[in-house]
């Protein structure tokens, strides 16, 4: 105790920068061991989160395919509903069935991602076509066209 009263503040500031010096890279390799448990908190197979990142954790793909029948049977659920709601404010009732047809219908459209696929396929099968007129030309072998439009295509995309 009277080693620790018998120093001046410079030589007690040194020692606790010297002690800090110490102690702060210990603790941040400490805090950086822990944060990969501190990452899996709260997840794991009885999670509710794990549950819902089945669709979500495929970033980039397209969700997967609606079985038709389902999907029908939810659209005239929620058209019946939506009709019940109507006639309880007293107006008049939907035709459940035309609006029905109608939506799926619509669902059914080419979407504008489908359409510039179909575009961006026309448009590579006009290069191959061309660079076949070229081979001709060339006196070479003409290449199979379909097939090179879709070897063309999955060096574009990455996935065929």
């Amino acid at each position: 105790m009277d080693v620790a009263l018998a120093l001046t503040a410079t030589q007690k500031g040194a020692i606790l920068l010297a002690i800090s010096g110490i102690a702060a890279p210990i603790a941040g390799y400490l805090f950086h061991r822990s944060a990969a448990a501190w990452r899996s908190f709260g997840q794991g197979p009885f999670s509710i989160v794990s549950d819902e990142a089945g669709a979500s954790s495929r970033p980039g793909l397209p969700p997967p395919p609606v079985d038709p029948a389902i999907q029908a049977a939810e659209v005239r659920q929620m058209l019946e509903a939506k009709s019940e709601r109507r006639q309880r404010r007293g107006e008049a009732p939907l035709d459940v069935d035309a609006e029905t047809q109608r939506l799926l219908a619509a669902a059914e459209r080419p979407s504008h991602e489908d359409a510039m696929a179909a575009e961006l396929r026309a448009e590579v099968r006009q290069l191959v076509v061309a660079r076949n007129d070229r081979r001709l030309r060339q006196g070479l072998r003409p290449l199979d066209v379909e097939a090179e439009t879709e070897r063309q295509l999955g060096d574009l995309i990455g996935s065929r």
